[in-house]
């Protein structure tokens, strides 16, 4: 009998594993219908998983989609607190230096998973909750991260067309891998609004001996990112620097 209640318990946390792996790749929500699709259980048994996580803030319901909740967020971030603890005061000089904000993210699949954030200081300015995972193909930290990949497990991601969110988004494999082959030979990744309207974004990534893939970057209002795109360039470079000394030690 303990041996049956033993596996029965097993059985329940990969079943959970499998659903917040799938919200993973959809951090705009899935609904339970969708979720019982993409996971092959049965609509009853995600409901009663859902049902669980939500009570210990791993999921969050709204308005019928189901999304990883804020527990989920806290866990990411202490996951990687000595990253976040090193990159802090590089980050803060950069924010200051320029005032926009300025946001580390970690690769997660085909996203970039936002894990530490300084918040610009202007009327006018560009934020997201640290825990956001933004996908890779249409944002710059996520295509900073995309080019430290292999050319094959970038194909991976896309098997399927990428999710289009604005009329600039790259909608094929093909345009993003010769995107990634831009960002591999300038040393930086740039998105024109490709995530959303009136944003752009500029990143490079971290280079290190972690076994994580960490991105730094600056989230800019699209109305003064040209006139100080070099500027933010050369700033976005120093702190890098700074970061990937600090992590060395």
């Amino acid at each position: 009998m303990p041996a049956k209640s033993a596996d029965s318990g097993t059985s329940v946390i990969v079943r959970a594993a499998l659903l917040l792996r799938t919200l993973e790749e959809h951090p705009r929500g899935l609904t339970i219908a969708a979720l019982s699709r993409y996971t092959g259980m049965p609509r009853t048994t995600v409901h009663r998983l859902v049902s669980s996580l939500e009570a210990e803030e791993l999921l969050l319901s709204t308005a019928g989609f189901i999304r990883l909740g804020t527990a989920l967020t806290r866990l990411a971030a202490s996951a990687h607190t000595d990253v976040v603890a090193l990159a802090r005061t590089p980050m803060e000089m950069l924010g200051r230096r320029t005032r926009e904000t300025v946001d580390l993210s970690v690769m997660r699949g085909a996203h970039a998973l936002l894990i530490s954030q300084y918040a610009s200081d202007q009327e006018l300015r560009v934020i997201s909750p640290v825990g956001t995972a933004f996908p890779g193909h249409c944002t710059a930290p996520g295509k900073a991260l995309l080019a430290r990949l292999e050319d094959e497990q970038i194909v991976s991601f896309y098997s399927h067309t990428p999710e289009i969110r604005t009329q600039k988004s790259l909608s094929s494999v093909e345009d993003i891998l010769a995107e990634v082959v831009k960002v591999r030979k300038a040393g930086h990744a740039l998105d024109y609004q490709e995530h959303a309207q009136g944003v752009c974004g500029l990143s490079v990534h971290i280079q290190s001996s972690l076994s994580e893939l960490y991105a730094v970057s600056v989230a800019v209002p699209s109305l003064r990112f040209e006139e100080k795109k070099e500027f933010l360039i050369v700033s976005l470079m120093k702190c890098k620097a700074e970061i990937e000394a600090m992590i060395s030690g």
